[in-house]
């Protein structure tokens, strides 16, 4: 790394004021502090908050606590394909099966943000925001593995410019570019990314049965061996009774991962250890994590007690919801964005709970829709100013209240 540096200050005066490459040095500026750290320090004068965390480590940390739920997110693309098609693997074989299916996904998606914020970097003249590093591992890891890369490039473009670079960039942003990238998929391309569809498999020349049909994990016939339902989706669409559910997934299979879904939702052992990577370092507040799974707990058994005959999704027990579908990967990495979320102590428990409660509303009461992570969130990332705003209200009004006792 040292010629690396001593190649940037050799060609750093070409950049500077008076040099050839003057109009690019916002440019230069932005892959120098992406590379390296500067060794600027705060005024001596004024107050200031020091501190070793900047934002580049910052974001850095969340894509390391992101890399568990990526690495099994490509074995579990393998393990799937092959399980579809009834063959024989290793986890060799699965792994860079997947690896080959999902690389392209992160790939196509750091490309198509980072190159969008380089434009607006040259125009604003500024050095780049790191904001974008975590955008660019997330995105992929909340979509199917079958989505067209062409649709992936132009929902993350989409994320940056509406929903950063409107707002004024990072840390002004509004809503989870992340979460804004998967709902213009939604919104845009329903049949590519509608909630209870994953892809399984590409065939790749692998045989088919007599009948030229393959069959899923479910007993599901799949034609072409390119798409099925996702868990949740067998739930929700459950007219009877979850029996039928139950005897082809297990709580086991759920908590491990090795199940239908997007990429990085499905293991919640991964999950976990991403979490476990955020609290250490202090990145992420436990306290939406907590009171998101509380809040999704209790709308579960509040379903549970309400639960008839002509909604039997109602019946699912409150914990399969807190590891089905990308209710876990959704409170760890999305709802406790520092920049989104809320930011008083008090108003994270409520943020919290309610990104829970709400999104298992969501999930089981809208027949359209089996997951409802998505839509939770970002509907509390809108009401979350207006959560700390009260909360510092009533922190004023008692202070007041003592001061005139």
């Amino acid at each position: 790394m040292k010629f690396l540096e001593n190649y940037i200050e050799k060609i750093k005066p070409k950049f500077e004021k008076g040099g050839k490459l003057e109009k690019w040095m916002s440019i230069f500026e932005s892959f120098e502090t992406f590379l390296f750290v500067l060794g600027n320090t705060t005024p001596k004068k004024g107050a200031h908050i020091r501190d070793a965390m900047d934002s580049k480590r910052l974001m850095s940390v969340v894509v390391i606590a992101a890399i568990p739920a990526l690495l099994f997110g490509m074995w579990n693309v393998g393990f799937q394909h092959y399980m579809s098609i009834a063959e024989q693997f290793t986890f060799l074989e699965a792994f860079g099966y997947g690896a080959i299916q999902v690389l392209p996904l992160v790939i196509v998606a750091y490309a198509a943000g980072l190159g969008t914020e380089f434009l607006f970097v040259f125009i604003k003249g500024k050095e780049i925001e790191e904001g974008f590093l975590v955008s660019g591992m997330l995105i992929p890891l909340i979509v199917p593995v079958d989505i067209p890369l062409w649709m992936l490039a132009t929902a993350t473009i989409f994320a940056v410019i509406i929903g950063k670079e409107v707002f004024g960039g990072t840390g002004m942003n509004i809503v989870n570019p992340a979460l804004l990238a998967r709902a213009f998929l939604f919104f845009a391309y329903p049949s590519k990314i509608s909630g209870d569809k994953v892809w399984i498999s590409g065939l790749d020349g692998s045989t088919a049965d007599a009948a030229g049909k393959f069959t899923n994990a479910y007993g599901d016939k799949i034609v072409d061996g390119f798409s099925g339902a996702t868990p949740l989706a067998h739930a929700a669409s459950a007219t009877e009774n979850l029996d039928a559910f139950h005897s082809q997934i297990s709580v086991f299979d759920m908590f491990i991962g090795w199940i239908p879904g997007s990429i990085g939702e499905t293991s919640v052992l991964m999950i976990l250890i991403g979490a476990a990577i955020l609290l250490f370092t202090g990145v992420a507040s436990w306290k939406i994590m907590l009171s998101g799974v509380v809040g999704g707990a209790v709308m579960g058994l509040l379903l549970n007690t309400f639960a008839t005959d002509t909604n039997v999704y109602m019946s699912l027990p409150f914990y399969e919801h807190l590891m089905l579908g990308g209710f876990a990967f959704g409170l760890v990495f999305m709802a406790t964005d520092p920049v989104t979320a809320a930011q008083t102590e008090k108003g994270k428990w409520i943020y919290g709970f309610l990104v829970g409660f709400i999104a298992i509303l969501i999930r089981v009461l809208n027949p359209a829709y089996p997951e409802g992570v998505m839509l939770a969130i970002l509907l509390m990332n809108v009401f979350a100013p207006l959560i700390d705003h009260y909360v510092i209200r009533g922190n004023v009004k008692k202070r007041l209240k003592r001061i005139k006792a």
